[in-house]
């Protein structure tokens, strides 16, 4: 089932990944915190491409559920969680960039995907539901920010039709590499 205009976002759909495996789309829940909140920190901890570190991350399990009960009640945002095998392979959402006239036709996008499951299609997957949510959502356009040394991730965005409309070349701060440029991109919906 996808989306539909002016109802809640709801998302739901199965996909076969590239190795011939089933992943299932759908809404995060309440009931998702713990094991949302444990593949946040994880996928935080995998890569420094992300925009925290796990020690940043200022979420509880019932804080998490808090969130996202929000997101699924949302007319307007969504969370959703790409599920295989009963475990959470990665996350993705869009966000308003605010209710002010001047900008609630902007909507921000981010993805993370536990690492083991890089290369399966996930990650362009949940892209893919954020964007039709998106669209359904009635935003015209979609955004992101992306570290620039994040090949695979620009490649994916690029393939979508992101465009890069800017960079910041001290974007992030990373403890590991120091300074990242940031890429700047969005995509009219």
């Amino acid at each position: 089932m996808l989306p539909v205009q002016g109802d809640i976002m709801k998302y739901n759909k199965k996909i076969r990944l590239k190795n011939g495996v089933e992943c299932y789309l759908r809404n995060a829940t309440e009931s998702d915190g713990q094991p949302v909140l444990d593949n946040f920190n994880l996928t935080h901890a995998e890569t420094d491409y992300l925009l925290t570190y796990p020690d940043e991350n200022q979420f509880d399990a019932a804080r998490e559920s808090q969130f996202l009960k929000k997101k699924a009640d949302s007319d307007n945002e969504i969370e959703i969680i790409a599920m295989v095998d009963g475990v959470i392979a990665g996350t993705a959402g869009i966000e308003a960039a605010g209710m002010k006239y001047k900008i609630r036709h902007r909507a921000e996008f981010g993805v993370s995907v536990l690492k083991k499951f890089w290369g399966l299609g996930i990650g362009q997957a949940l892209m893919t539901s954020c964007i039709e949510c998106a669209k359904t959502a009635g935003y015209s356009q979609l955004e992101l920010s992306v570290a620039a040394e994040n090949i695979r991730a620009l490649s994916m965005y690029k393939k979508a039709g992101f465009v890069e409309y800017g960079r910041n070349p001290k974007g992030f701060n990373s403890r590991i590499t120091g300074f990242q440029e940031v890429v700047y991109m969005r995509l009219e919906l």
